[in-house]
């Protein structure tokens, strides 16, 4: 269509899918034979819209005249569209022979516009640009596709993506969609041969390409369709696990994850205590945010903000667990994966440069694979663990700033037999930088374990382990931060329950900058 075309803000914003549009992707695939992302398939279909919504415009503007070019010859009475007068419209009044020595002949009309005013056009001319289409004039940006993806390209992907999920012909494979039509077809002796690769590899996730070589396709195949069918058959049988980061297909087998990324480490277990974080004042919330604690709810300025590196204080339940927390700041550096909940990538030691086996456990936020490295930087909760963005995809940097192994005064948990504990200040050997509030040294690790199985109530805990703190204090009051830390010695609790109760238990006595005293009259 030469003319410009606009189209409301609200086209797109209301937009529904249609069958039709969905049709028109599907020829998009079956042309390329290329699985594509939803992303790149929302690019075609804005595109489609604005050449459908040009022909409708067009188709509409020549039903009412006929598009006017000098060449034509042309009657009284007949109505005419002007393209370069931004289609115009009018009709021929009255027809005159023109005059022009240098124009052998031509026709003068005189048209009467929309707007009751009246023009004169030469027609009958057979040399003149205007009988060229006249070119497109430039779009504005609310039809310009990329303007239009930028604005409204996040809410276009999820319609499309509805639309896919609901087509019966359409299958999705880490983040890409491919018909179902054009799958190879992959036998279960093929799958059985990709389970035994698997297996050798000994629990070492493998790409598809590894596999293929081994499982016997037929020959002549296009290759990326193989992969992709190779993909959705593996998908689709539960002895198999895909664990590769965004953009990365590795397989696993199931049985050969480790326990601890199959289900969630007893020590980060957490049993929900009813709170209302209404009560929580901006102080504690600000705390909440600095803990990284992975059981905090995302907040929308979290969402927002980017981080290069987080410095993230060790409590005693991810120690013994041998993982980290991936807090709403962390989470952005650690590799996220399309569809799978557990993803299978690199650790790196920043100093060592040594390679470490980890997983990402999307749904219960954590990373596992770090309790041999603990051990070797003998790590204590409060310890200070430096991550930092990876310099390669699927890979994450992790650092402790190390210390020579010396003596030095810190807080230190005693269980007794009977289950009963206390907290000393003694000197322990430290070879890592901590966080002064958060620091505990556990001298064994399993004479905890009694006091986890106690299951006391969470005020009762609270109340206990608030009265042991006070008594190492000379001022007898305790900050949020080391209490925080200390009830999570013997109970898996996020920040917030316990702030909540710090700001509504008449027990608790705010003496400022989040320092809490026993309420002694209470007592």
């Amino acid at each position: 269509m030469s003319g410009s075309l606009s189209l409301p803000n609200e086209y797109w914003s209301s937009l529904q899918v249609t069958p039709q549009d969905v049709e028109n992707l599907h020829t998009v695939l079956f042309e390329r034979e290329t699985p594509l992302a939803v992303r790149d398939l929302c690019a075609e279909f804005v595109e489609a819209r604005i050449k459908a919504e040009r022909a409708a415009a067009e188709k509409q503007q020549k039903s009412v005249g006929k598009t006017f070019l000098p060449k034509e010859k042309y009657q009284v009475g007949d109505e005419l569209i002007f393209p370069a007068l931004e289609w115009k419209q009018g009709t021929v009044k009255a027809l005159r022979a023109g005059v022009n020595p240098s124009v052998e002949q031509f026709d003068v009309l005189t048209v009467e516009m929309d707007d009751r005013s009246e023009r004169m056009f030469a027609a009958d001319l057979q040399s003149h640009f205007l009988n060229d289409a006249p070119p497109p004039k430039p779009d504005r940006d609310e039809m310009n596709p990329a303007h239009i993806l930028e604005e409204h390209g996040d809410m276009l992907e999820k319609k499309l993506e509805a639309a896919f999920a609901a087509d019966e012909g359409l299958v999705k494979i880490a983040g890409r969609w491919f018909p179902r039509a054009l799958l190879v077809d992959i036998g279960q002796g093929q799958l059985n041969l990709a389970e035994a690769v698997l297996d050798m590899s000994v629990g070492e996730p493998l790409p598809t390409e590894a596999l293929i070589k081994d499982i016997e396709l037929p020959a002549g195949i296009n290759p990326k369709l193989a992969e992709f069918s190779v993909n959705y058959a593996l998908q689709s049988d539960d002895r198999f696990d895909e664990v590769g980061p965004a953009g990365q297909i590795l397989w696993c087998l199931r049985r050969l994850e480790p326990d601890q990324v199959r289900e969630t480490p007893l020590f980060l277990r957490y049993t929900a205590i009813e709170h209302d974080r209404a009560n929580l004042t901006p102080a504690m919330l600000n705390l909440e945010a600095q803990l990284d604690d992975e059981l905090t709810p995302v907040s929308d300025n979290d969402s927002r903000e980017d981080v290069s590196s987080v410095t993230i204080s060790l409590i005693y339940p991810h120690l013994r667990a041998g993982t980290l927390p991936i807090s709403a700041r962390a989470r952005k550096l650690f590799p996220t994966a399309y569809e799978t909940e557990r993803v299978r990538f690199t650790l790196v030691d920043g100093k060592t440069k040594q390679r470490i086996p980890a997983w990402v456990v999307l749904s219960h936020g954590y990373v596992f694979g770090l309790r041999e490295w603990y051990k070797a930087h003998q790590l204590i909760p409060g310890s200070l663990v430096q991550v930092h963005r990876g310099e390669k995809p699927g890979e994450v940097i992790v650092e402790v700033k190390s210390q020579r192994s010396s003596k030095d005064w810190v807080r230190t948990v005693l269980v007794g037999k009977d289950g009963g504990f206390v907290f000393a200040t003694l000197k322990q050997p430290i070879s890592a930088e901590f966080n002064e509030r958060m620091v505990i040294h556990v001298p064994d690790f399993k004479s905890l374990d009694p006091v986890w199985e106690k299951r006391q109530s969470f005020e009762d805990l609270v109340l206990l382990v608030m009265r042991e703190l006070t008594k190492s204090n000379p001022q007898g009051h305790v900050h949020a931060q080391e209490l925080y830390a200390a009830v999570n010695l013997v109970r898996r609790v996020p920040p917030a329950p316990i702030l909540a109760l710090l700001a509504t238990s008449p027990a608790y006595k705010h003496v400022g900058d989040l320092h809490f005293r026993l309420n002694e009259d209470l007592e």
